[in-house]
């Protein structure tokens, strides 16, 4: 179960760190993203409905949109996890299986590796049947302050 207060702090920690970083993102706030699970700089757990607008032609979601949901719980898994800003070098999606919509996917990302300048994230996607859909992996610099 999440732990929202241990999340909130840590948030509030980077805005006050970072004032001009908004979070979360407005590309969050559009995917509907709803926090799940974390533990503390190591992992975060967030579910997005899949929703009439994230449909390809074949009506699943499309592998943008899937791509995005995972940015959208890696990127803060990242400032999370280097108590500063980080920057996507790669992202890397594996589709698994179609998602449909009415459907949740739920994301888990997990630090992999956190070295002095980069991040390496690995992350997988189910669906509300808690099959696999996706998998992903990126790595991330991390953006020193001054």
């Amino acid at each position: 179960m999440i732990n929202t207060e241990k999340l909130n702090s840590e948030f509030e920690e980077l805005a006050e760190q970072f004032p001009e970083v908004k979070l979360p993102p407005n590309c969050f706030s559009f995917m509907k993203g709803e926090y799940v699970d974390y533990e503390s700089r190591t992992m975060l757990k967030i579910a997005f409905p899949v929703l009439s607008e994230y449909l390809n032609p074949a009506k699943s979601m499309q592998g943008g949109f899937i791509t995005a949901a995972f940015d959208n719980v890696i990127g803060p898994l990242s400032y999370l996890s280097a108590k500063t800003t980080c920057v996507s070098l790669d992202i890397h999606t594996n589709y698994i299986r179609p998602v449909m919509e009415g459907d949740t996917l739920t994301i888990t990302a997990r630090v992999v590796y956190r070295g002095a300048s980069t991040l390496h994230i690995s992350a997988e996607a189910v669906n509300s049947k808690n099959k696999l859909a996706a998998t992903c992996t990126s790595h991330l610099m991390i953006v020193k302050k001054g």
